[in-house]
């Protein structure tokens, strides 16, 4: 075995270990209230939402085109083309989200190759933290948070590694095993502050 696959196998176990920070479904749901707040209010709090309920890269989200929101075999998805690694996938997507996609596009009157949301990275961050700022949220929030924060949320919903890892496209299920490891963690903290010792 070479030193680098060593070194390689190495970080992954590490991260396996390590904690995610997230927010919480009610956090994001005041951050997209008030990012709807505003000029391009509809724009950006459709941004955070989508964000949010995909789990996708932020770069993933700005490449999204109205040809992009589709269905296979019934269920609402996200075809990602040539995502991190090049890679293509399909992303479930809650059918709500799906129709405030679908009809923001209309409104827009955006053709089938045009992006949904026609800004940049550094736009992206700042609609982030001005939303947050303006919730009162003091935690420190960008755009990956919202995928931490999405993959939280279906691990709770589903318990299910596996699929996860298929839906953030992620190479390995060692880079999945961190969001297990994070409510592994809450779940041990809660459980030991229950026990109580003889003063």
């Amino acid at each position: 075995m070479s030193n680098n696959l060593v070194i390689v196998k190495a970080r992954s176990l590490t991260k396996v270990g390590s904690t995610v920070p997230y927010l919480t479904q009610d956090e994001i749901s005041l951050i997209c209230q008030k990012a709807q707040e505003g000029r391009n209010g509809d724009r950006n709090g459709l941004l955070i939402l989508t964000l949010f309920q995909t789990g996708l890269r932020i770069s993933e989200a700005l490449s999204l085109t109205p040809g992009n929101i589709t269905s296979y075999n019934g269920i609402p998805v996200v075809y990602v083309k040539k995502g991190k690694g090049g890679k293509d996938r399909k992303v479930s997507l809650p059918e709500p989200l799906f129709h405030r996609l679908k009809s923001f596009a209309f409104d827009k009157k955006l053709e089938v190759k045009d992006r949904m949301f026609d800004i940049g990275r550094k736009m992206a961050w700042l609609i982030v933290k001005a939303a947050t700022k303006k919730a009162g949220i003091s935690k420190n929030t960008y755009p990956h948070l919202l995928r931490h924060s999405d993959a939280i949320f279906r691990l709770k919903a589903n318990g299910n590694p596996k699929a996860l890892q298929h839906h953030l496209g992620h190479s390995t299920l060692f880079m999945t095993m961190r969001y297990l490891s994070t409510l592994q963690e809450e779940e041990s903290l809660k459980i030991e502050s229950k026990v109580r010792f003889d003063e």
